[in-house]
């Protein structure tokens, strides 16, 4: 026991055999290490535990998709990319569009996951992520719709986990979000078959009778944004890490639009949480939901500056 209560000592004596015990000391006890950061309301990372990591957004990073976006929180990587296709919509909607959504777990991505299986998670965060894109009201799917009940817009948005520290599905909506905020819908035009087909460049555009006159963006409804907050006996962490995610059982997250309405609330693991520790994370989430609308929208208006001065 004396080695879960005195780690401090070895780090006071410096240099690099302090730093090696410490560092065996965080291997083997875990929960130990962390709780004694807690103890002092910081954490391993050194943030204060309502702080979230600042995420870097980057549009247009896949240069062959329709829209697409790299974001980083923290060591989190995603790539977000979306393909538009023209598809016959469903005979129950024959107004709109569809959406589908894949999230990937290549083995790159951590050592948690091994080549050949898929990541449990995976899927998981696929649905999720679909379920919240459509709830929130994000897309209206009407603007997806080429002729009624002849011909939509089936977008196809893949998110690619390139490094996985944490909080997947906060970086994970976050990239898609500002993935359809990228997107830009292309130019298309029926053939004498009926067949709908995409028109490029401006010699296109006088060859080929048009349905749409000129490239768009979607028009955006209220975007949601999410927060997971890592929950430990009083502690509340948001944005946790993976190294904490692998200690604490208990987690929550919790998705809110542009308007501070709440979206969804999902919590797993560990025993009922208490109506303030709950009231805690929709709090945190909200003043999460500020900061990230304000980072997207200076990406947003970069960008727009950066096509001006090409044109």
């Amino acid at each position: 026991m004396a080695a879960e209560t005195e780690p401090a000592a070895a780090a006071a004596s410096g240099g690099i055999a302090g730093e090696m015990e410490v560092e065996a000391y965080r291997r083997l006890f875990p929960l130990a290490f962390l709780e004694r950061h807690l103890g002092e309301s910081v954490r391993p990372d050194a943030r204060r535990l309502a702080e979230a990591r600042t995420p870097t957004v980057a549009l247009g990073a896949v240069s062959f998709a329709h829209g697409s976006a790299l974001v980083r929180l923290g060591d989190t990587a995603m790539l977000a990319s979306i393909k538009l296709e023209v598809m016959s919509p469903p005979a129950e909607s024959p107004d709109e569009g569809s959406l589908a959504v894949e999230f990937h777990m290549p083995p790159i991505c951590s050592p948690q996951v091994r080549p050949g299986r898929p990541a449990e998670a995976a899927p998981v965060i696929s649905k999720a992520l679909e379920d919240v894109l459509i709830s929130s009201g994000m897309l209206n799917l009407k603007e997806l719709c080429l002729i009624s009940g002849k011909a939509s817009w089936l977008a196809y948005l893949d998110i690619y986990c390139l490094n996985a520290d944490g909080s997947l599905f906060d970086a994970a909506l976050i990239s898609s979000v500002a993935a359809f905020t990228h997107l830009e819908i292309p130019l298309v035009s029926v053939g004498d078959d009926g067949r709908v087909f995409t028109v490029g460049g401006n010699e296109g555009k006088a060859k080929f009778e048009l349905v749409n006159r000129e490239k768009r963006k979607l028009t955006l409804g209220d975007i949601p944004f999410s927060l997971t907050c890592a929950l430990h006996k009083d502690s509340v962490l948001a944005d946790p890490t993976s190294e904490e995610e692998s200690i604490i059982e208990t987690s929550m997250t919790v998705v809110v639009d542009s308007s501070d309405r709440l979206v969804s609330i999902q919590k797993l693991g560990g025993t009922v949480a208490s109506m303030s520790t709950i009231k805690e994370c929709i709090s945190l989430a909200k003043e999460r939901r500020r900061k990230l609308r304000e980072i997207l929208t200076d990406c947003v208006e970069a960008m727009e500056v950066d096509q001006t001065e090409e044109v």
